[in-house]
């Protein structure tokens, strides 16, 4: 059984990417991140956390390894997706129940983010100038 969710929050972890092979095709990938979901309520000071949770979210993707390396600690993102509940037993056996993050979707917020460059579409980008210092081919 799963649940829709959307939820803003901070990664708390460097992401971990995986890969899984497939026979005959490009494997699966996926990125794994640790969020927190805060809830922060106004108070006359700002703003107060008031029961806030950490999550782990799962993101399967075939541009999981390139986004392992733009998703970073610390970093403010927006979770589309659905919950979904685990079972399962800890060291002693006893039986005990997460809810992850199955994400359709994660976006950075730019809380915190000194730049952002994008690239241009490849139909767009202009062939690099040879360097001058260097000797012609």
């Amino acid at each position: 059984m799963s649940t829709y969710f959307i939820g803003e929050g901070n990664i708390g972890t460097a992401p971990e990417y995986r890969e899984f092979p497939r026979d005959n095709d490009e494997p699966r990938r996926l990125l794994r991140l640790n969020v927190y979901f805060d809830n922060p309520v106004p108070t006359k000071d700002g703003f107060e956390d008031r029961g806030g949770y950490w999550a782990p979210v799962e993101l399967w993707h075939h541009d999981a390894e390139q986004w392992q390396v733009l998703f970073q600690k610390g970093m403010r993102v927006l979770v589309d997706g659905r919950t979904v509940r685990e079972e399962w037993e800890d060291r002693e056996e006893n039986p005990r129940v997460t809810f992850k993050i199955e994400a359709r979707r994660v976006s950075i917020l730019p809380y915190r983010l000194a730049r952002v460059m994008l690239l241009a579409p490849p139909e767009l980008q202009r062939p690099e100038a040879p360097n001058e210092d260097e000797p012609a081919r």
